[in-house]
């Protein structure tokens, strides 16, 4: 016979799990080297989380790094926040750059687009070192 308080511990284990890798992104690229290395998995919050908004994505700052969905990349991008600053119509942007890379990226970022910020312990991001390559292989990349 299954003993009730068994089954409600393994979901409890499982939903743990599952909420805990939706706050996690592993990092595909050198772009933000040395902060971060391709392979390292960063903590994040998310800006919707099962309809919760852990960050307003509005209320970034200059120096936070973001995951954000680029217009002119087809996978989202993890770079730092370099400027913030209001269009012409009073809207809210972002410019950004991974801290690796020689130049700013290409289009401007505006809330909407940001997905998450990456968790920070003082002034350092929350990283897990080089438990990513698993996914990266498994995904090919």
């Amino acid at each position: 016979m299954v003993d009730t308080k068994e089954i409600i511990s393994y979901v409890a284990i499982i939903l743990i799990g599952i909420i805990i890798a939706q706050h996690m992104n592993v990092v595909v690229s050198g772009s933000m080297e040395p902060v971060f290395y391709r392979g390292d998995v960063v903590v994040i919050e998310k800006t919707d989380f099962l309809g919760l908004n852990e960050i307003n994505a509005s209320d970034l700052s200059v120096g936070n790094i973001v995951i954000y969905h680029a217009t002119w990349f087809p996978d989202p991008v993890i770079h730092r926040i370099i400027y913030k600053g209001q269009d012409s119509q009073g809207k809210t942007y972002y410019i950004t750059k991974g801290d690796n890379n020689p130049v700013q990226d290409p289009v401007v970022v505006y809330p909407d687009q940001v997905e998450a910020k990456v968790i920070n312990i003082g002034n350092t991001p929350l990283i897990i070192p080089k438990i990513g390559y698993i996914t990266l292989w498994i995904r090919g990349l």
